[in-house]
């Protein structure tokens, strides 16, 4: 018998979200290692509001929200609040009842300096990776860094003079040819980063990967990744330049070096400098650092090389490529939508921690 096409609504009608999600369902152990990291933030969340005045949002909704758009490479919060007024999927895992509204989305503009100002996405890091059933997958032995280019949220025509500099500094930027987003002829004029700065972001430098390669406004992501796991244990975000990816480097592995024994950092060739290795040593941590032999003498030799843990290093070291990858494709970091060095810091850390929350289930899992 074919079925009638008419729709009426309900009087009354139950839904239970809980029912709704399937018992095998992916963000089901997912949700279980963010609600237990969120719980131990409880403190945290506490200090960052007062305690006058009407009740707001709960930040742990706000950032179960934030992991969804990242799980989902959802482009914008107004796209985000669209999805959770009807997706039942969604509002299980941010908890959000059926007969709930989802609240505006200028509620995360409104929050996220509280957020920022409280570190939360590094705590949220931090307090994922703590989780006894977690952190028994972790060495403290044995890790890689790399870093990765942020670009920027700024356009290439916001890269103007600096003020101040006078008629001895450089000529200034052609006039744009009319319009909010004219064509403007740059060719001819020389810009630097000692000269120029962007009106959108002051914070982004012109920077490129190579030689040879385009160069944009951006900031380069750090990550520490520990080896056994591959899990991000550790980020920061600096300025786009040539000495702060070891400067990075350094800041992340010191507190992990205060061991009695010596633990072991790779990396690439970029970092194989002379006063970077040195440092490693003195911190008796052994340099696992390519070595950049490419016309001049590397700061690694037979003192490292010769050592079986070395060639392990110089292969696991690669893992990390899958977390930049997974960061700036999925969690759509490869371009920021944030401004400031603070504000696309925050991203990148609680992107690292979304990346981890997607490998854990497997990980624990393949425990024995």
């Amino acid at each position: 018998m074919r079925g009638s096409d008419n729709r009426s609504g309900s009087l009354f009608s139950y839904v239970d979200l809980e029912a709704r999600v399937r018992s095998d369902h992916p963000l089901r152990r997912i949700k279980v290692f963010a609600d237990d990291a969120l719980e131990g933030l409880s403190k945290d969340f506490s200090r960052l509001y007062s305690g006058m005045g009407r009740p707001s949002i709960p930040p742990e909704m706000l950032l179960r929200a934030m992991l969804l758009q990242a799980f989902y490479s959802i482009r914008s919060e107004r796209q985000l609040m669209e999805r959770l007024e009807f997706d039942l999927l969604f509002r299980w895992f941010v908890g959000l009842g059926i007969d709930e509204t989802a609240w505006d989305h200028s509620s995360f503009s409104k929050n996220r300096d509280r957020l920022l100002e409280g570190e939360i996405a590094a705590k949220f890091l931090a307090a994922v990776l703590a989780q006894p059933n977690v952190k028994r997958l972790l060495s403290s032995d044995h890790f890689s860094v790399d870093g990765t280019l942020i670009e920027a949220w700024a356009s290439m025509k916001s890269f103007r003079p600096k003020a101040g500099n006078g008629e001895g500094g450089p000529p200034a930027d052609p006039p744009a040819s009319g319009g909010r987003n004219g064509e403007v002829d740059f060719k001819g004029h020389k810009r630097s980063n000692e000269t120029h700065q962007s009106t959108t972001d002051p914070h982004a430098r012109l920077y490129r990967k190579g030689s040879g390669m385009e160069a944009k406004l951006c900031f380069i992501g750090h990550a520490l990744m520990e080896n056994r796991s591959g899990l991000v244990v550790d980020t920061r975000l600096t300025q786009a330049d040539g000495h702060g990816e070891r400067r990075a480097a350094l800041s992340m592995i010191e507190p992990r070096a205060d061991r009695p024994h010596a633990i072991s950092l790779g990396a690439d060739k970029a970092y194989d400098a002379e006063d970077f290795v040195n440092e490693l040593r003195s911190m008796n941590v052994r340099p696992h650092v390519t070595q950049n032999d490419n016309g001049r003498r590397s700061a690694i030799d037979r003192r490292t090389t010769r050592h079986a843990s070395y060639a392990m290093s110089q292969k696991i070291r690669k893992r990390i490529e899958e977390a930049f990858g997974w960061i700036k494709t999925v969690a759509g970091q490869r371009k920021t939508r944030f401004k400031g060095r603070d504000r696309v810091g925050w991203a990148f850390a609680f992107a690292a921690a979304a990346y981890n929350l997607v490998r854990l289930p497997k990980l624990v899992g393949a425990q024995p």
